[in-house]
């Protein structure tokens, strides 16, 4: 999933030069993922615009909506919608391979509570997502970017969860996960730092793995190599 990542700018000054926090690597899309996104695009995806997303009229009811950014292959998002019909949940992703293979799999399952962006995250934001309307952000395992040199490319910075603080609705969550330790620590700093979130763990750290997030077939393949994980799961004051 390294590969599923997002932009990430200046919130507050747009015209700094956007600092590229994914590597856009398209892939080839096996025949299922390409008859997929030809096929149900259209239903499923959405495009960027200048109006912002109404999710009532969007899903046909005023259930919750999250904010899924950088979902992969699908698999966790996928089952976490199918698990969870009461709840709408919006994915964005720049992975071509992954957006195919994700509206394959909601096709077949015929969810009603999925939505699509073969997007840049930070313009979804921006353009789309109103302000106070979401319930939820996930961003599972996004790229640590390990080299001291290219840390300012991580996309968990103060500006980000910040511009995330502002789409989230009264008691909305941020729930992040990473397998890297000291990214682990970075995002901890970086989101308990913010006054507007408080800490859902009771020592002020990390949370157990929550039994809504899927353990994923990375996720146990790095288990099996003895890598740990680390949940983060914070609530808007």
């Amino acid at each position: 999933m390294k590969e599923n990542l997002h932009n990430n700018e200046s919130i507050d000054n747009p015209a700094i030069r956007r600092i590229k926090s994914f590597v856009l690597r398209t892939g080839r899309m096996t025949p299922g993922q390409q008859a997929a996104y030809e096929a149900f695009y259209k239903k499923y995806g959405l495009t960027l615009s200048d109006a912002q997303l109404n999710f009532s009229a969007l899903f046909g009811n005023d259930n919750p909506v999250v904010l899924e950014i950088g979902f992969g292959m699908g698999d966790s998002l996928f089952q976490m919608a199918k698990a969870n019909p009461e709840v709408n949940y919006i994915g964005v992703e720049v992975h071509t391979p992954g957006v195919g293979r994700l509206l394959n799999l909601v096709s077949d399952a015929e969810l009603s509570n999925v939505r699509v962006f073969e997007e840049d995250a930070i313009k979804v934001l921006d353009q789309m997502i109103p302000d106070n309307g979401l319930s939820g952000v996930q961003i599972y395992f996004p790229d640590p970017w390990h080299k001291r040199k290219h840390h300012k490319r991580r996309i968990v910075q103060p500006e980000f969860i910040q511009h995330l603080v502002t789409k989230l609705g009264p008691e909305g969550f941020i729930h992040l996960a990473t397998d890297w330790e000291h990214y682990a620590y970075h995002m901890l700093e970086v989101v308990n730092a913010n006054p507007n979130l408080r800490n859902a763990s009771e020592d002020n750290s990390f949370i157990p793995r929550p039994d809504a997030r899927p353990l994923t077939k990375f996720e146990k393949r790095g288990e099996r190599k003895g890598h740990g994980v680390w949940d983060l799961w914070f609530i808007k004051k």
